[in-house]
């Protein structure tokens, strides 16, 4: 496959990866799909980092839309130059993806911000055996509802997309290289 192309590829496949990550990212805002717990600070510390809007997010769309433009044949990026440009962008993809993988395994690690019937605390912060299988466990956070499985399918996702999105920003680092040293291949047609 031509570089140039191999570079369209991954920007189109991280632009829906982008868009996931945000979307995961606002609705952890609003667990229970409650307003009331995010106006009374009753968030985690991983939500607030917004991880997914940020670094999942930001940090990697703005190399997708550059990586795209290398992928263009008349564009201004589909050269060498370009190229070499896009590896210093996807560098910035994959620390975006990293910001946003570490901040979910952290959510997914010290659990949710929960209500258990007394005082608003995090149950499984210091948690000697892992809670994401314990079902039973999960009933000590009685307010917002079904909190755990909330914040474990939202950080999940969001783990998932953060990693498909390094790997891609790794493999446009070494596409550039290739696209650097060996040129675009797009075929120049003869008037």
């Amino acid at each position: 496959m031509c570089t140039g192309k191999c570079s369209r590829c991954i920007a189109v496949t991280l632009y829906p990866l982008v868009l996931l990550s945000i979307i995961c990212n606002i609705i952890l805002f609003f667990p229970g799909w409650d307003v009331k717990y995010v106006k009374e600070g009753h968030i985690t510390e991983e939500v607030k980092y917004m991880g997914g809007l940020v670094g999942g997010g930001i940090m990697v769309l703005i190399p997708a839309l550059y990586i795209h433009l290398t992928g263009e044949e008349d564009g201004c990026c589909g050269n060498r130059f370009g190229m070499l440009f896009s590896i210093v962008f996807a560098a910035v993809g994959v620390a975006g993806a990293l910001y946003s993988f570490t901040v979910a395994v952290t959510g997914l690690t010290n659990g949710p911000l929960c209500f258990d019937g007394t005082e608003w605390t995090r149950p499984f912060l210091n948690s000697t055996s892992p809670y994401m299988n314990d079902y039973k466990s999960w009933a000590d956070c009685r307010e917002p509802k079904n909190v755990v499985q909330f914040n474990i399918g939202l950080f999940v996702t969001l783990l998932a997309a953060s990693g498909v999105q390094g790997l891609l920003c790794a493999i446009q680092m070494i596409n550039g290289l290739f696209g650097c040293l060996c040129g675009t291949c797009f075929s120049k047609q003869q008037p």
